[in-house]
């Protein structure tokens, strides 16, 4: 019997001692925890997503890849010249990149009757910052490649990627806003 009571006795000093232990360690934990601050207590890094052109400043460079080479929303802006043509005198071209992705190119045959041609679609930056696609919308037509000669100077290009053999001038130049 006296074993008994030497067990019992010895049950609450084990215990408080074990519940001691386990708060230390608890307080250790919470102390190692980066201490949150204000009412949301968010890392605001942990949700950041920088291919998202919502959560970026105007200025904020952006690439395909993530990267932080190019500035997709400072480059985008009108284009605008009047290319080459084998059939009429030139084709008036306008184009718009828009600072969200998107891209709307206009094409007027000069003297040849009818509307001007339009194709709506998304535009991206390649070849290490050099070079842009038009992403059609409608996938009967063909995506196009210009490349980037300066921020004001953009030149279309063969389905190759390459400038035409010609020599003419298939560029076109940013409008001033």
């Amino acid at each position: 019997m006296q074993g008994a009571f030497m067990q019992s006795r010895l049950i609450p000093p084990i215990l408080a001692v074990a519940l001691a232990l386990g708060a230390c360690s608890s307080a250790d934990q919470e102390a190692a925890r980066p201490a949150a601050t204000g009412a949301d207590a968010v890392d605001p890094d942990a949700q950041f997503d920088a291919r998202d052109p919502e959560l970026l400043p105007p200025d904020a460079p952006l690439s395909p890849d993530g990267g932080a080479s190019f500035d997709m929303r400072g480059f985008a802006g009108t284009f605008t010249g009047t290319l080459p043509c084998a059939s009429c005198p030139g084709i008036d071209t306008t184009l718009v990149l828009g600072a969200d992705g998107t891209y709307e190119l206009t094409e007027a045959y000069q003297d040849e009757p009818g509307p001007a041609i339009a194709t709506e679609g998304s535009w991206s930056v390649e070849e290490d910052d050099t070079r842009i696609r038009l992403d059609p919308a409608s996938k009967a037509a063909e995506d196009r490649l210009l490349e980037i000669e300066s921020r004001d100077r953009v030149v279309f290009l063969t389905p190759a990627g390459e400038r035409a053999e010609s020599g003419l001038d298939y560029g076109l130049e940013r409008r001033a806003q």
